[in-house]
């Protein structure tokens, strides 16, 4: 979900050519496994359009090394990684109200909750983006 989310805010801010987003899984178990009903459902009553070819995939060390953010849902996750600066919560960008936690609504069913979650959270991380873009430009 977020993957998609932030794609479609990023090609909006007219910054899709300048990032390269991309969603992995921390455990084993999803590789391979398509988009989540719920999570197709709730991408499109929202209008964000997704690739219905997209599969899960595992993070790779590459991905530490390809990418200069790497945004997690849990602390779960966070635990299942190596201490990076580059690693941090996605909910760090939300606004008040936003759980440190954004849930898995493969667990809770609450898709529209997590979208709303995610959408602000990624909104508010592009924009952290473009500040930092436009004070190193100053």
């Amino acid at each position: 979900m977020a993957e998609f989310i932030m794609k479609h805010l990023a090609n909006h801010a007219g910054m899709k050519n300048e990032l390269t987003i991309s969603s992995a899984a921390t455990s084993s178990w999803e590789i391979g496994e398509p988009i989540h009903p719920g999570t197709r459902a709730v991408l499109k009553k929202n209008n964000i359009p997704f690739d219905p070819q997209k599969r899960a995939r595992q993070i790779t060390p590459q991905d530490y090394q390809i990418y200069d953010h790497i945004l997690i849902m849990d602390e779960y996750n966070l635990n299942s990684m190596p201490r990076l600066s580059k690693i941090e919560k996605l909910s760090r960008y939300g606004p008040p109200g936003i759980p440190d936690d954004i849930p898995d609504p493969y667990y809770t069913g609450n898709f529209d909750e997590v979208y709303e979650y995610i959408f602000a959270s990624c909104a508010g991380f592009l924009k952290a983006l473009q500040k930092q873009s436009d004070d190193g430009a100053q």
